[in-house]
């Protein structure tokens, strides 16, 4: 299975992701098998911004709810292939919780609802129309290495959150 078996294939990552059937990533034999009792954040791991956002939810997360993995990682790659998003360019964050799927800012909002305090402010956001957040994500994502900078290869996790990043790349 190469994306989620559904009639109706909406265009949006986000409305494509809110359509996958929950669990179906079980059903894939792609996959690797992960505990999915936590939620998954799976995040671009070169990525300087998006490694220390995954810091950040990570010391926000006392109750340790999330796990995460990088998109360079076979999961987290496989996830993305999963859900029929483009493995190499990363054009969302994918948040897998209770089985479902989250990207771009609805993946944001559920983290935010989770971890709290000045995240929250991401509710705003749903004053403006699901094209309209895409639009404003995207904006960040596609400008995130020129902003923020990218590393040769995956981040080694800080001490916060090393035991909770499920599946590492191997380099």
């Amino acid at each position: 299975m190469t994306g989620p078996t559904s009639a109706y294939q909406p265009t949006s990552i986000s409305a494509r992701l809110s359509a996958a059937p929950r669990y179906s990533y079980r059903d894939d034999a792609a996959v690797p098998r992960f505990d999915d009792a936590h939620a998954l954040i799976v995040y671009d791991g070169v990525c300087v911004f998006c490694s220390h956002a995954m810091t950040a939810i990570a010391r926000g997360d006392p109750r340790r709810h999330f796990q995460f993995a990088s998109a360079q990682s076979p999961l987290g790659h496989a996830l993305f292939r999963h859900y029929g998003l483009d493995p190499e360019t990363f054009e969302t964050v994918l948040l897998l919780a209770d089985g479902r799927a989250f990207g771009k800012l609805e993946a944001v909002r559920e983290i935010a609802r989770v971890v709290g305090g000045a995240w929250r402010l991401t509710k705003l956001m749903r004053l403006l129309p699901r094209w309209a957040q895409d639009r404003a994500y995207d904006l960040v994502a596609h400008n995130r290495y020129r902003i923020f900078g990218r590393t040769t290869s995956c981040q080694q996790p800080g001490a916060t959150w090393r035991a909770r990043v499920i599946d590492y790349p191997a380099e």
